[in-house]
């Protein structure tokens, strides 16, 4: 005997008629969304990543954009969202981009979505989201799913602040040269690569901030052959250098090791924040600075204030 399956819900005045989304057997109808550029963050991987508002959003606009309409396809699909997805990428932007810009100007809803992720990071979505801006039209963010944040909070390395490096290039001394850039960065450093490159990416980063950085290859993040691999950049250099690997990659690189730093530079950074910042802020904009460890810093600076009073 077939189980019985939710019947759908019935339109409403506030619902978008004809348009709406699938939820295993649930249909539930969109409602309208507001004019504008909705930049949707898709699923990096797994499907079931995406945000009920996400869905909501792509079955209530007017115009889907995205990269390569047969990826974006796969999850409206998934979805049963019946909205055709139109291309907008890099090869098409020049003309695609000011017909959307068009149809935000005559009150149209517009989603962007890239093939993964959140739309504007390393994507052209970029041109389009400055056009309408420069044109008056509200960008609206509808966030979710990002590669370089998974990495991050999966590689083990520290997350109190984090720089964003797209993709390195792919010669050898262009890719020495943006490493160099970020040397002297205090912050854990993330990067696209490609799985033919990260030999050669780990390679460099030896070359430029030293074997024994601490970092951490992520690989096929959310989807079923995910895989992170963490340990020095010498360990990783050495383990990737002859593999062949498969799927898409961030690379995330840890902080290296300080600079001594004299006494009285500390107390000058310690006399500095704690003036305008609570205690644990303090300590760690401190950490941060100096590069010593935050709970020895939140010590000096609650018996600086204790003393103080």
């Amino acid at each position: 005997m077939a189980k019985p399956t939710t019947p759908p819900r019935a339109p409403d005045a506030d619902t978008a008629p004809g348009r709406g989304y699938r939820i295993g057997q649930t249909v539930i109808p969109a409602r309208p969304i507001d004019p504008g550029l909705h930049l949707v963050a898709t699923p990096i991987g797994n499907l079931g990543d995406i945000s009920l508002r996400a869905l909501e959003t792509l079955a209530g606009a007017d115009i889907i954009a995205c990269e390569d309409t047969r990826v974006t396809r796969v999850l409206l699909d998934r979805y049963g969202i019946a909205t055709r997805p139109y291309a907008y990428h890099e090869h098409n932007a020049d003309v695609v981009g000011p017909k959307l810009i068009g149809a935000l100007a005559a009150g149209k809803s517009v989603a962007l979505v890239s093939d993964a992720g959140t739309p504007l990071v390393s994507d052209p979505g970029y041109r389009l989201a400055v056009s309408a801006i420069a044109d008056n039209r509200r960008v609206i963010p509808v966030p979710g799913a990002s590669a370089p944040l998974a990495a991050l909070v999966a590689s083990g390395l520290p997350n109190e602040a984090f720089l964003f490096g797209g993709f390195l290039p792919q010669r050898e001394k262009a890719r020495r040269d943006r490493l160099l850039e970020f040397s002297g960065v205090a912050a854990t450093l993330l990067f696209f690569e490609s799985p033919n490159r990260i030999g050669a990416a780990l390679a460099s980063a030896v070359a430029v901030l030293g074997a024994d950085r601490k970092a951490a290859v992520c690989r096929e993040l959310t989807k079923a052959f995910e895989e992170v691999r963490r340990g020095t950049l010498g360990e990783l250099a050495l383990a990737y250098a002859d593999a062949h690997v498969r799927g898409e990659i961030v690379l995330a690189i840890g902080l290296g090791k300080p600079e001594a730093m004299g006494e009285a530079e500390v107390e000058r950074i310690l006399a500095a924040v704690s003036g305008s910042m609570s205690t644990g802020q303090a300590a760690t904009e401190a950490a941060r600075q100096t590069g010593l460890p935050r709970k020895e810093l939140y010590g000096r600076l609650l018996a600086r204030r204790d003393g103080s009073r």
